[in-house]
Formats: C-alpha cells, structure tokens, sequence
C-alpha cells in the first residue's frame, strides 16, 4: 500500500497531465470538491457503503488537486489542525463535539 504523500504525488501528476493544476482553475475544482461532497452525504443518507466509499475517494482527489492550486501543503495544515484541536476542551452532545 502506498502513503498518502505518494498517492498525493500521484494525483498531482495525473491532474498535471489532464492540464488541470492551473491556478486559474480553482473555482472550478472547488465546485468539484463541493460535488463530491454532495455525493458523500448522498451515499451516507442511503446507507449505500459503496457509494460512500467512492466518494471519499474522489473527495480526497479533487481536495488535494485544489490545494495543490492554492499553493497549500494538507499535511501540513492537519498538523496544523491537530494542534489546534489536541487540547480543546468541551462536550459531545448528541455526537457533536462542542467547545468550551
């Protein structure tokens, strides 16, 4: 199984070839990303597991191909991410999690 930094690279070069890395572009691949997103919640509503899973995929593609065009490093910022959350206090009330 490959890490994420390799399928990362992965997907960068594959959007590379379809010429889509353009940072002109984002505003189209930010509607990618918000498509596929509708589709996650659509397959998690129906219950549909492969749906669902797909999804997540094709989520994450269309995520790191708009990062990459807005000059932002994911890992990075879910470091970043983590360490603003690893020591946040608060409750979960009916499964979301509410900060102090």
């Amino acid at each position: 199984m490959k890490t994420f930094e390799e399928l990362k690279e992965l997907v960068i070069d594959w959007a590379d070839n379809k010429n889509i890395l353009s940072p002109d572009n984002h505003s189209k691949q930010l509607m990618k990303v918000v498509e596929e997103l509708g589709e996650l919640a659509s397959g998690i509503l129906k219950g549909n597991r492969i749906e669902e899973e797909d999804a997540f995929g094709d989520l994450l593609v269309t995520i790191i191909i708009l990062a990459r065009q807005r000059n932002i490093d994911l890992v990075t910022e879910l470091g970043n991410a983590y360490a603003t959350i690893k020591d946040r206090q608060g409750n979960t009330v009916n499964g979301t999690f509410i900060k102090n």
